[in-house]
């Protein structure tokens, strides 16, 4: 461990948190600015609609997230109780999809080709081929390829109601646009890394009671600082380390969005800074719907798409929650929303509201209403391949920390966490958090 040092950790998101208690932990005297009233960053609740709590946008995480279950255990967030766990299950409406059972991911999927409803049989053995190719290759691609590419060989129809809707809960991205070789870097985690590693761990509460307040009040008790709704403006270069506007610091974290850490490192590292603005973005819009009295058949229902359906997935937050106030609430989601963020927030609710009527039309107690629409303008780069993504070095003592920067991932909270501790390990401060395999329990 080395001697304590003053750090500055700049942004307040998931990668920001990580790379505060990282730093917080290893001993150092931590100051946390944040420009937003509170933590959380683009995962956070935004407030309480007639007595529900919202989040900014519906965000799960699956079982392969080792190092953000280890952070929430660490500032007191206990998975087991917070998440609720679930066998991976792409299933539609009608009750047809790929359904994982527990045990071996690799094993499950096998079975759950074999099992799967509405496909020949040609199609099961050409995607179990096209998947075992993938293992015997290491899980490596042309950095070049699309996921479209990639999957060309398979039908259309797996392509349309498998790899679509994977890809695109994955990286935000449509198939022809997507990276190949980040798909199948998720892919071969979230199937190939143990039990447990593809199950879906759904938030039983809002996203802000899942981590960013849990690190707010352990921050606090630790003694580290923290400056919410207070911008950094200016980051000048010390001798011996960094000025914040101002405040003297051994050490510099910029774990705020791209943009603000271009305008931040620029007159430092113009190229760095020009890596860091040259993103393409894609939205997620989620549709919030309320039908008291209402129950979906899965807490996860995938949609059919079309240009007049915007939605991907449903949630069923009454379900994941267990009842209470959310009960009769459910988040449609629409990813790689560009089109849609185009056409304009009440086109989207009301064909969102169209296709939840018309899917669910015998299920709905009362008629469906829109509560509300948030949009996530930035949600995600755009995961294109051989995206060129910043690396996490800056300049001395200088770091850069969020789910853009150069990596294995895709924009995740995952990915997030893994640089806010990275970023703290590569600037000599401490160690990466411990990846915990200690997955919630089978019937959380």
């Amino acid at each position: 461990m080395s001697a304590p040092r003053r750090v500055a950790v700049i942004g307040g998101g998931w990668a920001g948190i990580a790379a505060a208690v990282t730093a917080t932990d290893a001993g150092h005297d931590v100051t946390l600015i944040e420009m937003a009233p509170q933590l959380g960053g683009r995962a956070r609740g935004v407030d309480h609609h007639h007595g529900i709590a919202l989040d900014n946008g519906q965000h799960i995480l699956i079982g392969a997230y080792s190092v953000t279950l280890a952070l929430m255990r660490r500032v007191g967030a206990d998975p087991e109780q917070l998440l609720r766990r679930l066998p991976l299950a792409l299933v539609a409406a009608d009750g047809t999809g790929l359904r994982l059972t527990r045990g071996s991911p690799a094993m499950a999927f096998v079975r759950a080709v074999f099992g799967r409803h509405g496909w020949s049989i040609g199609e099961r053995l050409g995607l179990l081929a096209t998947a075992l190719r993938w293992r015997l290759s290491g899980f490596v691609a042309d950095p070049q390829a699309s996921v479209a590419a990639l999957t060309r060989e398979l039908s259309p129809r797996v392509r349309e109601s498998l790899i679509e809707p994977l890809c695109v809960a994955a990286l935000n991205t449509p198939a022809r646009q997507a990276s190949a070789q980040v798909f199948l870097r998720v892919m071969r985690d979230a199937l190939f890394s143990g039990p447990g590693s593809a199950d879906l761990l759904l938030p039983r509460v809002p996203l802000s009671a899942l981590l960013p307040d849990p690190a707010a009040r352990w921050l606090a008790a630790a003694g580290a600082k923290l400056h919410c709704g207070t911008r950094a403006t200016a980051l000048t270069a010390r001798r011996d380390g960094w000025d914040v506007d101002g405040r003297a610091f051994d050490a510099v974290v910029l774990a705020c969005t791209a943009h603000e850490a271009a305008r931040l490192a620029r007159p430092h590292a113009a190229t760095w800074a020009s890596q860091a603005e040259a993103f393409d973005y894609e939205p997620i819009v989620t549709v919030y719907v309320q039908s008291r009295g209402t129950r979906l058949a899965q807490a996860m229902t995938a949609l059919s798409t079309n240009v007049e359906a915007p939605a991907q997935f449903v949630f069923d937050l009454g379900a994941i929650d267990g009842g209470g106030p959310r009960d009769g609430v459910f988040a449609f989601v629409i990813s790689g929303a560009r089109d849609w963020v185009e056409r304009g927030l009440d086109s989207t609710a009301a064909a969102t509201l169209r296709q939840a009527q018309a899917t669910f039309a015998a299920l709905w107690r009362e008629p469906p209403q829109v509560l509300r629409t948030l949009a996530e303008r930035r949600a995600t780069f755009l995961c294109a391949p051989a995206l060129l993504r910043p690396a996490a070095g800056i300049a001395p003592n200088l770091a850069a920390a969020g789910d853009y920067v150069d990596g294995p991932y895709p924009a995740t909270l995952e990915g997030a966490v893994r640089s806010g501790t990275a970023a703290i390990a590569a600037l000599g401060l401490g160690t990466t958090m411990t990846a915990s395999n200690q997955l919630p329990r089978s019937g959380s």
